[in-house]
């Protein structure tokens, strides 16, 4: 099954706690604070990588955590750094916050994506000293990974894209032209997902063409299969028109899938596109289009049963397919680089030989319970909030 749709939630790697200890050595009896930080925690992060098809791997994991870092030590020892953990998607991969904004769009291979920034480690008592502080009791926790779920939606890479009404060939004219082996048969909606095949030159150069299910009246308000892959339509450098010659008005079939493009937008209304009148092999004379649509940069009489003319059609579509700096701005959606903005907590948690101690802006008893037991506090620990000690519970 082919999977377009995940949802995943992400939460990056705690910091790694401060070391709370001071120096002891033979003949240094009263050694001053080497207490060192703790390691960054790990992030979440999204790699876009060209040999992936679809999300299938989310359907088996869904969540994701990046390493803790490692706490510090004495002798001013720092930490290790948490693992970060790196999710492969395919090229083309959105991804989208819980409020469904775009955070980023993965539009080439190598694109890379932090969903998830790691947490800070937490300083060492030895940052503390101070002239007039020289043996400070006290070392810092580590901050929280960044936690957040996001929706990932696939947008197909190709160079050109068949569109078309439901039978009118197009899974056959993909198996004629290139290495894709789709499913084929003489009703409407065989196709239920998307297919991507590979055609080859003479001299070397591929393209890749993208079927997808065929598209009805209505398709773009979400009527049949349509409105659900009309969005893999819109990377597409080309449109390939693909028309039942042989049912009734091409140009009447032309115009039924033209407002639905239309209806949808995203560009697809002003994509250049190639019109194939199929299954002449049905007729017994030549079929015309007889429209004048400067959008239309090529009509091609073929017949995906029989092969005619589909040597002329691949041959031209090596030179249809418009080079990438030939696409408009406004055709492809934009390319967005996802920056998670830091989010520093208003206050501090700090370790003591006691227990803990509280600075900064006093969060609610839930938030601040729940922030002390990710700390590592535990019932009976002492915690000091600005004049108070306290006993956690």
């Amino acid at each position: 099954m082919f999977n377009d749709r995940a949802r995943i939630h992400v939460q990056a790697g705690r910091g790694g706690d401060g070391a709370l200890s001071f120096r002891r050595e033979k003949y240094v009896p009263k050694g001053g604070p080497d207490g060192g930080d703790g390691g960054r925690g790990g992030d979440v992060v999204l790699v876009a990588d060209p040999d992936l098809r679809d999300l299938s791997r989310f359907r088996r994991q869904r969540a994701f955590r990046g390493g803790r870092g490692g706490h510090g030590g004495g002798a001013g020892k720092r930490g290790a750094d948490g693992e970060n953990i790196e999710l492969s998607v395919p090229v083309g991969t959105q991804v989208f916050d819980s409020d469904g904004n775009l955070v980023v769009d993965l539009a080439h291979a190598g694109a890379r994506a932090v969903l998830g920034r790691g947490g800070g480690g937490g300083r060492g008592n030895r940052q503390f000293a101070t002239p007039t502080r020289q043996t400070p009791r006290f070392a810092e926790v580590g901050q929280p990974g960044e936690e957040a779920d996001f929706e990932l939606r696939l947008k197909l890479l190709a160079d050109a894209a068949l569109v078309g009404l439901p039978n009118a060939g197009k899974s056959s004219l993909l198996t004629r032209i290139s290495n894709a082996k789709p499913k084929i048969a003489a009703y409407p909606f065989t196709t239920l997902e998307p297919v991507l095949g590979t055609v080859d030159a003479p001299d070397g150069r591929q393209l890749t063409v993208a079927d997808v299910p065929g598209l009805i009246e209505g398709a773009s308000e979400g009527v049949g299969l349509g409105h659900e892959f009309l969005a893999h339509l819109e990377r597409a450098r080309l449109l390939i028109h693909v028309i039942d010659a042989a049912a009734f008005d091409p140009a009447e079939q032309f115009r039924t899938i033209d407002r639905e493009l239309a209806e949808y937008g995203a560009g697809l209304e002003i994509r250049p596109q190639v019109v194939l009148l199929n299954k002449v092999d049905l007729l017994g004379s030549p079929p015309t289009l007889g429209l004048d649509d400067e959008r239309i940069v090529g009509v091609y009489v073929v017949s995906s049963a029989t092969g005619e003319g589909i040597t002329e059609f691949t041959s031209g579509l090596f030179q249809l397919v418009p080079k990438p700096e030939e696409v408009p701005r406004d055709a492809l959606a934009d390319f967005l680089v996802y920056r998670p903005a830091p989010r520093a907590r208003p206050f501090k948690i700090l370790r003591t030989d006691r227990g803990f101690r509280v600075t900064g802006r006093v969060p609610e008893d839930e938030e601040l319970e729940e922030a002390l037991r990710a700390a590592g506090a535990k019932t009976g620990d002492e915690v000091e909030v600005g004049e108070e000690v306290l006993e956690f519970q």
